[in-house]
């Protein structure tokens, strides 16, 4: 008894001391209320917004209605800085029919090369500007369009195919060897290997747009050269003799409307010139 007596006047004196320790914590201050009223919000957001006007070309085959040109508005506060982030958040958002390539958002893939204001690049190197001003985005021009955005690049392509780009070995080459190239070599490579074939430079040349089955253009010209430059290569000869005829090549006048539309800052006019000076020493 006497055990249990004391047991519980121990749990007692625990008790009270736990109670002494508790009054001696000091009280937390209580902060004031702050009523904020939903108007003044709504109205401090509707200031800080930064809304942009985006008229973009729509067409759909599948609707048999003429192209038309169609407006959308954004929030750039909510918005990345490239015209790419925009067509995403306008596809996301308001309007999942919008139709457009992109794949990289890097500017390595060529994929969504487009006209911009009146110049062709990539969306994903285009910034979108001042909210003041509209924006007004159009597909490739002088080429079909499939959809919206999207060009069709089969004539494109197949004018790529024509150049052969890849690499000749000599016959009776081991296969599987280590084909040397001296730096001064490499060096010639430079400013052409670059090329994404996004289409902005042949798309900007005139004489593209009205030679477009016979004049392989700025870009594939640029990489047939890119071929003919290399050290390695064995067809020279070949590729030369491929590309001298009146349309290929000569339909070039310089007028450089490429160099300045290429958004990998190349200069397919240079390598057409170099091309013309092969032929004309071959």
């Amino acid at each position: 008894r006497a055990a249990r007596q004391s047991g519980g006047g121990g749990r007692t004196m625990a008790l009270l001391a736990g109670g002494i320790r508790h009054s001696l914590r000091p009280r937390p201050t209580a902060l004031p209320r702050v009523h904020l009223q939903p108007s003044r919000l709504s109205t401090a957001a509707a200031a800080s917004s930064r809304m942009k006007t985006f008229e973009i070309y729509r067409w759909n085959p599948d609707a048999q209605e003429k192209p038309r040109t169609q407006k959308y508005e954004i929030d750039l506060n909510s918005c990345g800085p490239m015209v790419l982030d925009a067509l995403i958040k306008i596809k996301n958002e308001q309007d999942s029919t919008l139709t457009f390539r992109r794949s990289c958002r890097e500017g390595i893939c060529g994929s969504c090369a487009m006209n911009i204001n009146g110049t062709n690049t990539l969306a994903c190197l285009c910034s979108i500007g001042e909210a003041s001003a509209s924006t007004k985005i159009y597909p490739l021009p002088h080429m079909y369009v499939v959809k919206d955005l999207v060009p069709d690049m089969n004539n494109f392509y197949a004018q790529h195919k024509s150049v052969q780009p890849w690499l000749n070995m000599p016959e009776g080459a081991e296969k599987g060897t280590e084909n040397r190239q001296s730096k001064e070599d490499r060096a010639k490579l430079d400013g052409l290997y670059e090329c994404v074939l996004c289409a902005c430079c042949s798309t900007s040349c005139p004489s593209y747009w009205w030679n477009a089955d016979k004049y392989l253009g700025p870009a594939v010209l640029l990489q047939a050269y890119r071929w003919i430059a290399d050290s390695r290569d064995s067809t020279t000869k070949e590729r030369l003799a491929f590309l001298n005829d009146a349309y290929k090549v000569y339909r070039c006048h310089t007028i450089m409307n490429c160099a300045q539309a290429c958004p990998k800052h190349l200069n397919p006019g240079k390598a057409i010139q170099q091309i013309k000076s092969h032929l004309a020493h071959a």
